[in-house]
């Protein structure tokens, strides 16, 4: 699980290391999510005119959507309660992105008004390994206003599109209606992690 793990092993590898998900981030997830974006754009819409919302903590997944999304010129805003958000040092690295991509980032936790200019609204799990201890507190933070219910969803505008990297705590970060509804592509996203 250990990011240092992964670079230690790169270092002293003779053949390429892929990174499948350490604690600090999932490229490899966030790669066939962009696939999916773009499988998935708003008709007459370009990558770089998207907003991806990224509602919940600042997981691994989150850091990498926020790295590709910002690479590739788009908006990416992090909605979340301020002791979850995003650090300074990801916000470096995606306003580096931005400078280079003409992309934007934006972290908040406004999340009616984040959701509101959303294309894609992503999601993750609001704990992890090692945070078990933490649910109580998480679970006080987060619900109900940043749990991706119809409500939530509602505000984003007729064509965004739900995202999560499963596997979801289905009640907790995401609905039964939202993660099944007509909106989610999160099977679309899978199904290209497969290949």
């Amino acid at each position: 699980l250990k990011h240092e793990t992964v670079l230690e092993l790169a270092r002293d590898a003779e053949v390429p290391v892929i990174n499948g998900l350490t604690d600090f981030n999932h490229p490899t997830q966030a790669v066939c999510d962009l696939f999916t974006m773009t499988e998935q754009l708003p008709a007459g819409r370009a990558l770089e005119d998207c907003t991806v919302v990224f509602v919940g903590d600042r997981t691994n997944v989150c850091s990498s959507e926020m790295f590709i999304a910002t690479q590739f010129g788009m908006r990416f805003v992090h909605a979340a309660p301020a002791a979850y958000q995003a650090p300074a040092e990801w916000l470096a690295v995606a306003e580096r992105n931005c400078a280079a991509s003409g992309g934007s980032v934006a972290v908040t936790d406004e999340v009616e008004e984040a959701v509101a200019e959303a294309d894609f609204v992503y999601t993750d799990l609001w704990w992890w390994v090692g945070q078990e201890d933490e649910i109580p507190e998480r679970r006080a933070a987060f619900l109900p206003r940043y749990q991706v219910n119809e409500e939530l969803i509602g505000r984003a505008p007729e064509h965004a599109k739900f995202m999560h990297c499963l596997p979801a705590s289905r009640g907790v970060e995401v609905t039964d209606a939202v993660i099944d509804g007509p909106r989610s592509i999160v099977f679309d996203q899978a199904e290209n992690r497969l290949h």
